[in-house]
């Protein structure tokens, strides 16, 4: 791993660490709208989502700031920014204003067709246009036509909707993004290792939000698994070109509208190896 993208991971981290010990003494009036009953019936903080987010943006950030004035090839780090930040700030909306009414893409997309205009539907839309940007600014100067671009941002926008259908247990996201973050930090061969920086912020994040996660007290919410989602998403599209997007696309796609008529919920507790890793850690 690179002098970049280890700093990446380890400012990621520590910013998750800090921020979530910090939210402990925020005041009630602060936190209150915030917290939720989780799927066991106990309280828990949706404060994790902005703490990942700005986690996630401040090692992309600082990403930037170890190849400051050698950067050559795209935006990496604003495009960590804007994805993390961005898709979070939509998410957050369906956290702190949604309703539970239209549920699913096909719920909000349903509800749009209506004339009724949700806030899961504004989110696509912001997620959409959020992961566009994020897809144009690390294309830059890179070559790659609009088309790579366009497809880039829809595949970025799909992973961070896919990782929010898995942040219903303790942890689920996070090792969810754990793992897909992995080959994102293997060696490539696109200029100066396009893709690592992002998906090391976005595995430090992890890292230091899991432990309270997996404790029961706080969850990600729409906020941080949409920031999650996003920089998995962008990491994956900072390394490939236009094919590799389609792929991407098509995986995050498929995986959506199967989950329409499939649990994964059902699908991890009924298969014994995803079970054993689904409650790896849990309190």
């Amino acid at each position: 791993m690179s002098r970049r993208s280890l700093v990446a991971g380890l400012v990621a981290a520590a910013t998750a660490g800090g921020l979530s010990l910090g939210r402990r003494f925020l005041p009630p009036e602060v936190r209150a709208p915030w917290d939720r009953t989780n799927h066991a019936g106990r309280t828990v903080t949706l404060l994790e989502g902005p703490i990942y987010a700005v986690a996630a943006a401040a090692g992309s950030a600082a990403a930037r700031s170890v190849a400051a004035g050698s950067v050559s090839a795209g935006s990496p780090s604003a495009a960590g920014v804007v994805a993390s930040l961005g898709s979070a700030a939509f998410g957050a909306l369906d956290d702190l204003a949604g309703d539970s009414s239209s549920k699913g893409l096909k719920g909000h997309l349903g509800a749009l067709a209506r004339g009724e205009v949700t806030t899961g539907a504004v989110k696509i839309v912001g997620i959409g246009a959020t992961g566009l940007v994020a897809a144009a600014l690390a294309d830059r100067r890179t070559g790659r036509g609009l088309a790579a671009t366009v497809v880039g941002g829809a595949a970025i926008a799909g992973s961070a909707n896919l990782a929010n259908l898995f942040d219903l247990r303790p942890g689920r996201t996070l090792k969810v993004t754990a793992l897909t973050a992995l080959p994102a930090l293997l060696p490539t061969g696109t200029p100066r290792g396009a893709g690592v920086a992002t998906a090391a912020a976005a595995l430090g994040a992890a890292a230091g939000t899991l432990p309270d996660d997996l404790a029961g007290r706080s969850m990600l919410g729409d906020t941080g698994a949409n920031a999650a989602g996003a920089m998995i998403g962008l990491a994956f599209v900072e390394r490939s070109g236009l094919r590799g997007r389609l792929a991407v696309l098509a995986l995050t796609a498929g995986l959506t509208v199967l989950s329409e008529k499939v649990s994964f919920s059902k699908v991890i507790d009924d298969t014994p190896f995803l079970r054993r890793v689904d409650h790896w850690g849990r309190w």
